[in-house]
């Protein structure tokens, strides 16, 4: 491989600032079950009873939600951040975990009194976790979401504290709910209702699970699940609460598979060129998207800074930095980013995480931090692409992450040969669907074959091999193929000195409209300026074209 592709993966050592300390969850007493002991945490009684809200400034909305069909919105002003709290009764010397998903500018979540989180800005939906313990005597807690003084509206979803409630010597537990069953259903979203259940004081609330996950909770005997993938299986449970924090056995199981999004398969389109902070002159993105229309890009690269731990290039901090500056402004604009994980070179995650638990939650803090919607997982080199057992620690984490977040999109991007995968992409292929990994996209990077001529029949070629590979894998039809299969080619001059100039590249993006494919990438936005004789280098495609020409033609993806 030659120097261009290495420097996809090349490392500045840039200075980041710290990233934000979120507390992680603190184990609860193994004498007391965890159970979310707030009442009407997602707001889906449709009015903020028992939550109170300064300024009378919180209001229930119905878009944007995180789960079911209705959050909370605080309206905040120059002098009140509309701070909406709940009391709750709780247990002395206990440790409680808090949590909830919240969205707009320095949001905070936290303890009257006690331990408090909070987060910059992220446009779409990002959890916060915080644990505290309460004190000798303590038998209430208050329970607050605010933002901050002329940021904005703030948004909070699905709040929950999770421990022991203070209902004295209550400890019968509801009992469980039956006849759990599926009222309806959409490309993204499941309906469930079931019969209510009895408690010997009274049941507050219900818990709906996907598989171990806990997806949402209602005051209710029916609710929606939101944020979920098109074309996609999955199985629901619900648990009942009571005031004392008991939780009762789950229900019967429902399974319910997602109806297929436009076009068939996972209904996931995606325009997205590589962007990288860290090499090549990066551009300010705002100028590009003003310049070209595009939306998405895929931020490049997230790597071990050791100890498993996510770093931009291993050695930026995760949030503070130039990453975090680029991502603000690309959503200011009205776009999003995908994070691409891995890559050629360095130390990748994949490779280095002990486990496929471990990469899962380092996996997590990436997604925590920026409330993203899709994740990319480079798999390249001998460490990852090349070893079984990692592809499979990949495959496995990227499962564990798409069943705790609801709604989130995973690609795995891989090299090819001009008909189709190799042995070891194959092998990743086949290990995705032996794993049950749930993978939206399978990306290919039809380039650097070796002098291959002819860019636009070779990309088409080996993308026709992916193609028949996924069927025969998965059993799938050409249409519902096609549209878990990703492109991400190279603009101008290759490491090999292939060629993909703006008209094939026109073309290719043409062939993937007409097919229906999910995503079209190239690398990179770094080098789309004009360099003709300029050779392979990191800030210019070396051939002649207009500034900006490739990633306006990927603009043009739909799809």
């Amino acid at each position: 491989m030659t120097m261009l592709r290495r420097s996809r993966h090349r490392f500045l050592a840039l200075l980041g600032t710290a990233a934000l300390a979120l507390a992680g969850a603190v184990a609860l007493p193994g004498t007391a079950q965890a159970a979310n002991i707030l009442t009407n945490p997602g707001f889906e009684t449709g009015n903020l009873s028992p939550w109170s809200c300064s300024g009378n400034l919180g209001s229930v909305v119905s878009s944007p939600v995180h789960g079911g069909s209705k959050a909370l919105a605080g309206a905040v002003s120059s002098s009140d951040n509309a701070q909406c709290a709940q009391t709750v009764s709780v247990q002395p010397n206990t440790t409680y975990s808090l949590s909830g998903w919240v969205r707009g500018s320095y949001v905070y979540l936290g303890v009257d009194g006690g331990a408090s989180t909070w987060t910059t800005s992220p446009s779409a939906y990002s959890r916060l976790t915080v644990s505290f313990t309460t004190g000798a005597s303590q038998t209430s807690a208050k329970i607050y979401v605010h933002g901050w003084y002329a940021q904005g509206t703030y948004y909070a979803d699905d709040i929950s504290l999770d421990g022991p409630g203070g209902g004295g010597g209550d400890t019968q537990a509801p009992t469980a709910p039956a006849n759990l069953k599926s009222t309806g259903k959409t490309s993204s979203s499941v309906s469930l209702s079931w019969s209510a259940s009895s408690d010997n004081v009274g049941v507050t609330g219900y818990d709906v699970y996907s598989g171990s996950n806990k997806v949402l909770s209602v005051s209710g005997t029916s609710g929606t699940v939101g944020g979920l993938s098109a074309s996609t299986a999955y199985s629901f449970t619900v648990k009942a609460r009571d005031a004392a924090g008991n939780t009762s056995a789950a229900s019967n199981s429902v399974s319910v598979t997602t109806d297929a999004g436009g076009g068939g398969g996972t209904g996931f389109k995606q325009a997205a060129p590589y962007l990288y902070e860290g090499w090549g002159d990066p551009p300010n993105p705002t100028t590009v998207m003003s310049a070209t229309g595009i939306k998405w890009f895929t931020m490049a690269f997230v790597l071990d800074s050791g100890g498993c731990n996510p770093a931009w290039d291993g050695s930026r901090a995760l949030t503070g930095g130039v990453d975090q500056t680029a991502i603000n402004q690309i959503r200011s604009a009205g776009g999003d980013i995908v994070p691409s994980f891995g890559g050629w070179q360095g130390s990748k995650l994949g490779a280095n995480c002990s486990s496929a638990s471990a990469l899962a939650g380092a996996l997590q803090k990436v997604i925590d931090a920026y409330g993203l919607k899709a994740i990319d997982m480079d798999v390249e080199n001998t460490d990852e692409f090349e070893n079984e057992a990692v592809q499979a620690k990949i495959l496995t984490a990227l499962k564990t992450v798409k069943a705790n977040n609801p709604g989130l999109k995973t690609i795995v991007t891989f090299g090819t040969s001009t008909t189709g995968p190799t042995y070891y992409g194959n092998r990743l292929i086949e290990q995705a669907q032996s794993l049950n990994a749930g993978i939206d996209v399978f990306t290919i990077m039809p380039f650097d074959f070796g002098g291959g001529s002819d860019m636009y029949g070779n990309t088409v070629n080996a993308t026709e091999g992916l193609k028949a590979k996924l069927k025969s894998t998965f059993g799938w039809d050409d249409a519902t193929a096609y549209s878990h299969i990703g492109i991400s080619g190279m603009n101008g001059l290759s490491d090999q000195q292939e060629n993909t100039t703006p008209a094939i590249w026109t073309s290719i993006r043409d062939w993937a409209n007409s097919h229906h494919i999910a995503r079209l990438a190239y690398w990179s936005v770094n080098r789309d300026r004009p360099c003709p004789g300029g050779g392979v280098v990191s800030n210019c495609s070396g051939i002649s074209q207009s500034t900006w020409q490739f990633t306006s033609i990927t603009a043009g993806f739909t799809g």
